[in-house]
């Protein structure tokens, strides 16, 4: 007889590890046992060799659907097993050299659905229902390794028949820690109604036009019926988001694609146990309220998450607005008392439930771009779980300020923590420290370096330097690319392209369009940008497009492009407030609050406002996405706009004056918005191809990532990806790290851990 002990790496707890191994040795005729050891699986087999051989081949391949293993180790036995094979109970174990992995919510699953509805069953239209293939994990979780007394559901005792199947390895609910039923689990509250009756009460506040509070898996969220103009209207006043589109909840992917166009690789997503909030193309006529995106060409839809979710969209036959459930800046709220006051002026009613929140956890938002995956949020169903990233020691990523996220990272694998929000206020902040303590525990990773952005004025920046470990400062666009290669393995110098909003170059001025070569020890050079115009008021140039377009006109950076004549200049600014005109000039021409960028993000809002897309906007980007929409709907082939791209200052850069004298005089002479909008989109693209060309004549790396938020926008990307490769270049782009600022966390620790290594 063979003994040898096994240790199973990677998302294993949680996710009907230890039943799939009970069932595969006892297949196999192995004796042993089996235990989850602080975040990993061990045990010990013992029989024929080819059985233990296929054992552990089966435990890499074989796995439950929500398990990601990482590492399937042998090692010779140190005794010999008694008869048949056993699950033990959980142990802590002893400090290890690996972090631990938590594993992140899943929706749920098929044969539980068949349950809820079938009326035989006893978890019959039961809101909770679960098993270990399904339901809360990472919002419910005090510690780990994962036992129900170290989660939320330790409050619930099993009854009899819960207990009978939580104990038995053969069955699907074997140590299904949030496993419950009617008669032991968490039930729903609607004032001083319970159960089905609370559910009713809701549906009827929906049905009637109202708002609701729904406590979800990772906060509260805000419901309305998607359909009703009226309530999608009011739900924007009431919540202070004015213009931000709203996702939308519908029952299955008929539903779906009867509202947007569906590829195989958005039906995929749709339908994962992850299931994101997927922004998709609208069609033409749909029933949901203009309100629910007003201005953007797609809708973001997404399948039900909970049994809760299905029940509620089965009493109303209809699509729902699901919204984040917080005022407009504010973190999602997960506390029920703190619920009640934050949401009390925008609910009619809360749907609530006795099950607490452990951690915050919004929904996360995809965008499928032809073959390509983009994620625009990393939040509930993706983290926390781990991505690849070689580390020489413990470190954390403490992020940007918008769109928050923050990393930890230690022995080859990087955590991406929760979606905060952006840093604006002490809450969102407080959500932020309180992610990170949580993470921290869970995954035991003690950061003996942090990685910072640039920014001194980053609430993420001003954290990481009161921190008592070695500080890493990382340039936010350098940040972008290296996230890029990271997730991609790509060990070797890259050129990067990082399109952005705004982000702190090492020279002191705003970065925003950029072309850098990363090298493998964490330095980087700027071998081109945009050219600079002033952001006249600084951060609120963002919020004003029409600004940003002044500021082109009047004082883009002198480089041999005449600028448009007065009268064009007039054109514009003629339907614009004359107080703004006056005020803005006269801050551009003193200098005053006017610092220069050489922004792309800020580019497409000059492009938005001069076509009279958006002189005025409610959130950032939503200019670029009026443009790309307005883009989308433009017939025949675009004819580039002019544009130039010169030497100055020892870097190749790009001369959006031309690119914008042209845009102005082409509109004045009639040419369509649509048709101007997707010239504007193939001009930067040629742009970015020009400099790309330059920057590899010159030696630079035949491998391109693009970073950035602006790459958000599918037409940009895809017609940069289309001249890269018409160059012979590879090019990559972020799928599983957010491709905007939610991903310069991941990217901040890999500069950070290709320094600590090229010094040691």
């Amino acid at each position: 007889m063979t003994v040898r002990r096994f240790e199973v790496l990677g998302i294993v707890q949680g996710v009907g590890f230890r039943p799939f191994v009970y069932r595969t040795a006892v297949g196999l005729g192995l004796d042993g046992w089996v235990a989850n050891v602080d975040g990993h699986v061990e045990g010990e087999v013992a029989g024929d060799p080819r059985a233990i051989d296929a054992f552990a081949a089966r435990l890499g391949t074989g796995a439950p659907p929500l398990a990601r293993v990482r590492r399937v180790g042998l090692a010779r036995g140190l005794t010999v097993p008694g008869r048949g094979f056993h699950v033990r109970d959980s142990v802590p174990g002893a400090a290890r050299a690996a972090a631990r992995e938590v594993p992140p919510d899943a929706a749920v699953c098929d044969a539980c659905l068949r349950e809820l509805y079938d009326p035989a069953d006893r978890r019959h239209r039961y809101p909770f229902i679960n098993c270990t293939d399904c339901g809360p994990r990472a919002t419910i979780i005090d510690g780990l390794p994962y036992d129900r007394e170290r989660t939320t559901m330790r409050r619930f005792p099993l009854c009899p028949a819960c207990a009978a199947e939580y104990g038995d390895p053969a069955n699907r609910r074997f140590h299904a820690e949030p496993v419950a039923c009617p008669d032991c689990g968490p039930r729903l509250a609607w004032a001083g109604l319970r159960g089905e009756d609370a559910l009713r009460a809701a549906a009827r506040v929906i049905a009637g036009g109202g708002i609701v509070a729904l406590k979800g898996l990772g906060g509260y969220q805000l419901v309305c019926d998607a359909d009703d103009r009226r309530a999608v209207a009011e739900l924007r006043r009431r919540k202070q988001r004015p213009a931000k589109p709203f996702a939308v909840m519908v029952r299955d992917v008929e539903a779906a694609a009867a509202l947007a166009r569906i590829g195989s690789g958005a039906r995929s997503l749709l339908t994962s146990p992850e299931r994101p909030v997927v922004l998709l193309p609208a069609r033409r006529r749909h029933p949901v309220a203009p309100e629910v995106a007003p201005g953007a060409p797609r809708l973001g839809l997404f399948l039900p998450t909970t049994g809760l979710h299905h029940l509620l969209l089965d009493g109303l036959a209809r699509p729902l607005v699901v919204t984040s459930g917080n005022l407009g800046g504010e973190p999602i709220a997960i506390d029920d008392d703190a619920a009640r006051r934050a949401l009390a002026s925008v609910a009619d009613g809360f749907l609530t439930h006795d099950r607490p929140i452990r951690s915050r956890y919004d929904d996360s938002v995809v965008r499928v771009t032809g073959r390509t995956r983009i994620t625009v949020r990393r939040a509930r169903g993706l983290a926390p779980a781990p991505l690849p990233l070689d580390v020489p020691t413990p470190l954390a990523g403490a992020g940007a300020q918008l769109k928050h996220t923050f990393t930890l990272a230690a022995h080859g694998r990087a955590h991406l923590g929760p979606h905060t929000g952006d840093l604006s206020d002490a809450a969102t902040h407080e959500a932020f420290l309180r992610a990170y303590d949580d993470l921290k525990r869970l995954t035991g990773v003690e950061p003996e370096a942090v990685a910072h952005d640039l920014h001194p004025g980053y609430l993420s920046t001003q954290w990481a330097l009161g921190l008592p470990v070695r500080r890493i400062a990382v340039q936010h666009h350098h940040a972008h690319v290296a996230a890029v290669a990271a997730e991609h393995g790509v060990r070797e110098p890259v050129l990067g392209v990082a399109y952005d909003g705004l982000g702190l170059g090492d020279d002191g001025t705003l970065w925003g369009g950029e072309v850098l070569v990363a090298g493998p020890g964490g330095g980087f050079c700027r071998v081109g940008r945009f050219a600079t115009a002033p952001l006249p008021g600084g951060d609120a140039a963002v919020r004003h497009p029409c600004r940003t377009a002044l500021g082109h006109l009047l004082d883009a950076e002198a480089l041999g492009t005449p600028r448009p004549s007065p009268g064009l200049v007039r054109r514009f600014t003629e339907r614009l407030d004359p107080a703004e005109v006056r005020a803005v000039s006269a801050m551009v021409r003193r200098g005053v609050r006017c610092p220069r960028a050489s922004s792309a993000g800020r580019l497409f809002d000059t492009a938005a406002a001069l076509l009279g897309l958006g002189d005025h906007v409610g959130y950032e980007g939503e200019a670029a996405v009026r443009l790309e929409a307005a883009a989308g709907t433009a017939t025949g082939h675009a004819v580039p706009l002019a544009h130039r791209v010169v030497r100055a200052g020892g870097l190749w850069v790009y001369d959006s004056s031309a690119t914008v004298a042209d845009l102005l005089e082409r509109r004045a002479g009639g040419e369509p918005v649509p048709a101007l909008a997707a010239a504007f989109h193939r001009t930067l693209a040629l742009a970015t191809a020009g400099l790309v060309a330059r920057a590899v004549e010159a030696g630079a790396p035949r491998t391109v990532c693009l970073g950035g938020g602006c790459f958000v926008n599918g037409l940009l990307l895809t017609e940069v990806r289309r001249q890269l490769r018409a160059q012979g270049l590879r090019v990559l782009v972020g799928g599983e790290v957010p491709v905007g600022d939610g991903g310069i966390s991941y990217g901040q620790a890999a500069v950070a851990a290709a320094r600590l290594a090229e010094e040691r």
